[in-house]
């Protein structure tokens, strides 16, 4: 049973190992930033204040501020307080399952880093426009802050995710069946 499903068990292990590795690694990322005092972390900081940016430059007066008694940062549209950007908004728990699958169905070093990396600007990019978007969402309309906070958005970023793999599996890693 081994030998017949040896590449089953293979993904398994190395997506297992990848998902725990780089789950430690953000641990321990975590871990340098002092929550008892409400210190958010770097990449939070870095998508709340880059959300920002996409909607200043597309004329919509955004501002961020990290609060002071949670530590998550605090986002306005035209002065109004229209969300808290906290640790899962940076969606480095999805690029660390993104990458455990791709490392899970690897190819060669060369190849598999490359799309790991391109793959992770990518998520990165579509992820701080999904924060901007669903804080303008959040302001014009937030009576569907659950239906746009818990459903739309995070079947946009998984969906990108999903057809990133899709991608990965059947163009890049070699495992796809030549028809």
């Amino acid at each position: 049973m081994l030998k017949k499903n040896r590449a089953f068990f293979l993904f398994l292990l190395k997506f297992g190992l990848t998902y725990l590795v780089l789950s430690i690694a953000y641990w321990f990322y975590l871990a340098q930033y002092d929550a008892q005092n409400y210190e958010p972390d770097a990449m939070t900081g870095i998508v709340a204040y880059q959300a920002e940016d996409v909607l200043d430059f597309f004329g919509t007066n955004a501002s961020t501020r990290p609060r002071h008694h949670e530590n998550s940062y605090k986002f306005f549209i035209n002065d109004q307080p229209v969300a808290r950007i906290v640790e899962g908004c940076n969606a480095l728990s999805v690029m660390i399952l993104f990458a455990a699958f791709v490392v899970a169905f690897s190819s060669t070093f060369k190849r598999t880093a490359l799309f790991i990396i391109i793959g992770l600007i990518i998520i990165h990019i579509l992820n701080v426009i999904r924060v901007a978007l669903m804080c303008l969402s959040l302001y014009h309309y937030p009576q569907y802050e659950a239906l746009v906070h818990d459903i739309i958005f995070p079947l946009f970023i998984y969906g990108v995710v999903f057809l990133l793999w899709i991608l990965w599996v059947t163009k890049f890693s070699g495992h796809a069946k030549k028809a």
